[in-house]
């Protein structure tokens, strides 16, 4: 299933997209995309509807984040080698992680505001593991059990916040608009193999980022093992799983978003995020 959740800003219902492409409204069997309706008795339950009995949404209706408001939006830094080499960092023996703000997820074609006082807002397009069922100290051979699908991340990055005003990273990752997510949360069932899922940007209609899944040092298994000795995962937490090599800060010379940019962020069989990029004006 393709699960979506669309209507204004903090008035979302949630649907599902049926075959043909056409939003259909659940919001009589369900009350949200969120913890409680991710688990796969829920999920199962959803399956067996029949689309057609559903209600139409129309054309053009606003997406929001695919999943509601996470409890935890959890972040894995330099996970594919490449990254890291454009980085000048090492490549990570242990997952590198961090936090973003659960308050910066949003809509997937939502505009991205660039922070008061930021010269360096970058991009990273990142595959990003939606918990379907609580996990605590789980193996790795099972943590897929507990994946209930997945959808696209544009982990977008304060590079002069998450790397020279000390401390940790979440400096720069958790401003508003710095997470959006969607279109789709796709159930796991419906990915083949999410070790090997295509992965592009565009930035005003030029290819920046071209990568793959299949390259990630730490896969989303392991991701899911490891964060779990550390923490406990609820239903509806999101993990992004980190971004292959074409960011702005790793060019030369570097290449930072600004006002009136657009952005394509595309994944296989995920879908596509379209974004704006807009200045603070508050």
């Amino acid at each position: 299933m393709k699960l979506v959740r669309f209507g204004a800003a903090g008035h979302e219902k949630p649907g599902l997209v049926d075959a043909s492409g056409t939003i259909r409204d659940l919001s009589a069997h369900i009350s949200d995309v969120n913890g409680a309706t991710l688990s796969p008795d829920s999920l199962a339950k959803l399956k067996s509807l029949d689309p057609a009995t559903l209600p139409a949404v129309p054309t053009g209706t606003r997406l929001g984040s695919c999943v509601a408001r996470p409890g935890n939006f959890i972040a894995v830094g330099l996970n594919y080698a490449d990254h890291a080499a454009e980085s000048n960092m090492p490549v990570p023996e242990q997952p590198i992680l961090f936090n973003k703000a659960p308050n910066c997820v949003q809509g997937p074609d939502d505009v991205i505001i660039i922070p008061k006082g930021s010269e360096k807002t970058d991009w990273e397009v990142e595959l990003a593991i939606v918990i379907g069922k609580t996990a605590l100290y789980v193996d790795e051979k099972n943590a897929l059990d507990y994946v209930a699908g997945y959808c696209i991340c544009n982990d977008i990055s304060e590079r002069a916040f998450q790397t020279e005003r000390g401390g940790q990273w979440m400096k720069g990752k958790g401003s508003p608009t710095f997470g959006p997510l969607g279109p789709w949360l796709v159930t796991k069932d419906e990915i083949k193999d999410v070790q090997d899922l295509g992965m592009t940007l565009e930035l005003n209609g030029k290819r920046v980022q071209n990568g793959s899944t299949k390259t990630m040092i730490f896969g989303v298994a392991h991701l899911v093992h490891y964060i779990s000795q550390f923490m406990q995962l609820d239903a509806g937490d999101v993990i992004t799983t980190g971004t292959p090599p074409g960011v702005g800060m790793g060019m030369k010379p570097p290449l930072y978003l600004k006002a009136g940019d657009t952005m394509k962020v595309g994944i296989s069989g995920l879908g596509v995020q379209h974004q704006k990029v807009e200045a603070y004006k508050g």
